[in-house]
């Protein structure tokens, strides 16, 4: 998986088929150390309603933005995820 230019990364299923997705945010949280993103399915970008993934993230070497996605699995990792996807939400509102 990479990420590229316009902030798309290509995502494998558990079949191997490749997704493409939109980035909609990345961040790090203080608390857990970590990094985590969030994307879309480009084909539902402008959906009234689309489903949001996230994932942990690591990057694998800076010079070709290659990424480790790794599942989201406590409670408190997704609320802080959900909180930042409101927050981020609410500001586009307001724009």
């Amino acid at each position: 998986m990479a990420l590229d230019d316009k902030e798309r990364i290509v995502i494998p299923d558990e079949n191997g088929e490749e997704h493409l997705f939109e980035v909609l945010f990345t961040f790090d949280a203080d608390e857990t150390k970590q990094s985590y993103i969030a994307v879309v399915p480009v084909e539902q970008k402008d959906d009234e309603e689309v489903e949001v993934y996230a994932f942990r993230y690591e990057e694998k070497d800076s010079d070709d933005n290659d990424l480790s996605l790794f599942p989201i699995e406590s409670d408190e990792e997704w609320e802080m995820v959900e909180e930042m996807l409101n927050t981020l939400a609410d500001e586009e509102m307001d724009q």
